[in-house]
């Protein structure tokens, strides 16, 4: 616990910090944060952040998951809904495969969209979310379908947030899978994630006691959300993906926005250089193994194939039987048939 408070409070120190160069915060994409503020639909291609609005919540105690402790904490601000955390999704998994032994990933929700009573900027309804969705497919190469949108839009990602912090309470590594599980539902298949059947469903998918979840996700998880909320205003997150590296001696490296995985990598090696990357097992078989399913664009960073041929081997095994996917006009995710 006292590593814990340790880690919290270098991560504000260095917050603190934000605009020295010993943080090595992007400049510009700070500015561009801040210049958008009240517009958290907005993912900035260029600095790759989703926005968020003003957080007014009062700062208090603060309440940290005792995660297994190891040489490198993660503190990761993310939501359900931000297209910039769905882009680093093959980043995030490709560390954890060459260094899993180093690090321990600990997520935090952070309200990208309470409602929809701002008005900001060239999105403030749900139905300009939709092009700019579809452009931000292209730009990460990750599927998402912006469709969902004029289809039945979400009113808030507070509900599948808070969703995700009951799957947390009961298990924080099925609460990983949960929250694939729901982005998959809201980026692919343009399913409304407030909706308790579809929360429900991925709940039941990654096998959540639905009982005990449901109990959670309307009485505590509310409040350890609400908790992730303050933790993020006391940090001052202001956008999405944020990511603190803390290792065991205090120092921190800050990463906000979508970044390469040499810049993922670096991080690590920058505060842990005795770091030594895990020689993994390539093969499609290996890694189906160890994901449920892949994105064309995740199958190529984590097998080395170019992303072209990835793509051909991915449908060959498709014609095979051995996978099966779910096709959109931005992309395609694979998975295992039964």
């Amino acid at each position: 616990m006292k590593r814990i408070k340790k880690y919290i409070s270098v991560a504000l120190n260095c917050i603190l910090l934000i605009h020295f160069v010993s943080c090595n915060v992007n400049q510009k994409t700070i500015s561009k944060m801040e210049n958008n503020i009240n517009n958290p639909m907005i993912c900035d291609t260029e600095t790759g952040v989703c926005e968020m609005p003003g957080n007014e919540l009062d700062s208090s105690k603060v309440n940290v998951d005792n995660a297994k402790e190891k040489r490198i904490k993660i503190i990761y601000f993310t939501d359900p809904i931000c297209s910039s955390c769905w882009g680093i999704e093959p980043q995030l998994r490709k560390l954890k495969l060459e260094y899993g032994d180093y690090i321990d990933i600990e997520y935090h929700m952070g309200g990208l969209l309470k409602d929809w009573s701002y008005n900001s900027g060239s999105i403030s309804e749900p139905k300009d979310v939709a092009e700019h969705w579809d452009e931000v497919a292209l730009h990460y190469d990750m599927p998402i379908e912006g469709n969902l949108w004029l289809e039945d839009p979400l009113h808030s990602s507070y509900p599948p947030s808070i969703a995700f912090k009951a799957a947390q309470i009961q298990n924080k590594q099925k609460a990983i899978d949960f929250l694939r599980k729901i982005r998959e539902q809201v980026f692919l298949q343009k399913m409304n994630i407030t909706k308790w059947e579809h929360i429900s469903s991925a709940a039941n998918g990654v096998g959540l006691d639905l009982e005990q979840f449901k109990k959670d996700y309307n009485g505590i998880a509310e409040v350890a959300f609400h908790d992730d909320l303050l933790l993020a205003k006391k940090m001052r997150v202001r956008g999405f993906p944020t990511l603190f590296f803390v290792n065991e001696e205090g120092k921190q490296e800050i990463m906000v926005g979508f970044r390469s995985y040499e810049e993922f990598e670096s991080k690590i090696l920058t505060i842990y250089p005795k770091a030594q990357k895990e020689i993994y097992d390539t093969s499609h078989v290996s890694l189906f193994n160890s994901f449920e399913s892949l994105t064309d664009k995740e199958f190529s960073v984590l097998s080395g194939i170019e992303r072209v041929k990835a793509e051909v081997v991915l449908n060959k095994l498709c014609d095979e039987k051995w996978l099966d996917k779910i096709s959109t006009k931005n992309g395609n995710l694979y998975f295992r048939m039964e």
